[in-house]
């Protein structure tokens, strides 16, 4: 990451490490812990409870980053600070309806299918703004930008070609919702690429803490 922000002339404090920890013990969590990162990505739900539960007292910041289910979203307006994977009205709905009022706004991030791929999460670039608005308009909810999962690619310029088009919808949004500062896009095989086109946080698994334990 420090290597691809000099490369692209990005200060190293513009793009944060987002620690993905789904499937590993929270022993390994405290091991990162120690070593400085707090914030961390999950997946599923009831597992990701229970390592926020024993690790309670660390100031740990929790993403909620996998495809979030309707009979979830109680556990995650409880639970996490962050949901990054929000695509649809109803999801909004019950996140903003959910969220006790003690703990603050849910920072939410609106997941953008770029590729189109009917198979995978995230909402039509189109369907943008009807999303941006309905978070807006909920103070239990705060707007924090985009994420996006894109389809593998091999080469750089087809990495940065999609991350590219991302950018553009981010900047778009941003014209209407200017307090939006997150773009979470980028992962171990694509980070440089991402990086280059302006994503302001990475979501990194395996190269932080090893193979997931069988």
């Amino acid at each position: 990451m420090e290597s691809a922000c000099h490369d692209h002339q990005r200060p190293l404090p513009s793009v944060r490490l987002l620690a993905v920890s789904k499937t590993q013990p929270a022993g390994k969590i405290r091991e990162l812990v120690h070593l400085g990162q707090k914030a961390f990505g999950e997946n599923y739900v009831d597992e990701a409870v229970a390592k926020i539960t024993e690790l309670d007292g660390n100031e740990l910041e929790w993403h909620f980053i996998g495809p979030v289910q309707s009979n979830k979203t109680r556990l995650i307006a409880e639970h996490f600070d962050w949901v990054e994977s929000v695509d649809r009205l109803k999801i909004v709905r019950r996140l903003a309806d959910q969220r006790p009022p003690e703990l603050g706004p849910l920072n939410i991030l609106i997941q953008v299918n770029v590729d189109g791929e009917e198979q995978k999460a995230g909402c039509k670039p189109e369907q943008l703004e009807e999303l941006a608005k309905a978070i807006a308009e909920r103070p239990q909810l705060r707007l924090r930008g985009l994420m996006a999962i894109p389809a593998p690619r091999d080469d750089s310029d087809g990495q940065r070609q999609i991350f590219g088009s991302l950018r553009v919808l981010f900047d778009r949004l941003a014209e209407k919702h200017p307090d939006i500062d997150t773009l979470s896009a980028g992962m171990s095989a694509d980070l440089e690429a991402a990086i280059a086109e302006g994503s302001t946080q990475i979501r990194i698994g395996t190269a932080l803490f090893g193979p997931r334990d069988p």
